[in-house]
């Protein structure tokens, strides 16, 4: 991706953003632990995907740019575009080239991610794992803090890993998602999933998540509480 293509074609982008995609956008956010919903979208605009707060947009004239657009009613786009200033340029990350009111231009990314790997088979390599930690580390040494980082935001593109959103690392409480992501890389993919190929469905990945979510609550409410009081 050359950053002078980008500079040409941002305007033009910009332009189609308030001309084309935000009149005819309908966003849908139910709840914010599940995907936002994209209830209506012009051609040629296109859904990429969506996270919890917001979905990802792009136009076949940009090919290297997508649109990151929030839900009605999610915050957040502010926050992540500090986040975006701070973290600058690394190879880990994407870039950010423009903020409006309620969306973000960035670059886009390639590759599939870790719940995608999984669920067709497709080898997630060890230096991918070693990208995200360098990656992390890098994001801590300027000021920010590596947030719910999940099978579903971190990628894979010709055996390195990327980290595709990183929304929260504005928040500094602790969080223990990729800690645990990669244990479970190395204790459970590793020896036994990856050395059969095998393919994990779509339910069952789905299944895992809802159960990990209800152990991190249970977690955080044990921490809340604190040490049993002692008696006598």
């Amino acid at each position: 991706m050359h950053e002078r293509c980008l500079d040409q074609n941002l305007p033009d982008l910009v332009q189609r953003i308030h001309d084309q995609l935000l009149p005819g956008l309908r966003l849908h956010s139910a709840d914010p632990h599940d995907p936002v919903r994209v209830l209506s979208l012009r051609q040629p605009w296109r859904s990429l995907g969506s996270g919890n707060y917001a979905a990802v947009l792009n136009h076949p004239h940009h090919p290297d740019l997508v649109v990151k657009v929030y839900a009605p009613g999610r915050a957040g786009w502010e926050q992540e575009a500090e986040v975006y200033r701070r973290i600058g340029t690394h190879p880990s990350f994407t870039q950010c080239f423009h903020v409006g009111e309620g969306y973000l231009v960035l670059g886009r990314l390639h590759g599939t991610t870790f719940y995608d790997c999984l669920r067709k088979g497709i080898p997630i390599p060890p230096g991918a794992i070693a990208d995200i930690d360098a990656g992390l580390a890098y994001a801590v040494s300027r000021g920010l803090h590596g947030n719910d980082v999940h099978g579903r935001n971190v990628m894979v593109h010709q055996e390195r890993g990327l980290i595709a959103d990183i929304s929260d690392f504005l928040e500094p409480q602790p969080c223990r998602a990729w800690q645990d992501l990669r244990w479970a890389y190395h204790t459970v993919y590793r020896p036994l999933i990856a050395p059969l190929g095998l393919r994990v469905p779509g339910p069952v990945l789905d299944g895992v998540r809802r159960s990990y979510r209800l152990y991190r609550r249970l977690r955080a409410w044990g921490e809340a509480a604190g040490p049993p009081a002692r008696l006598g």
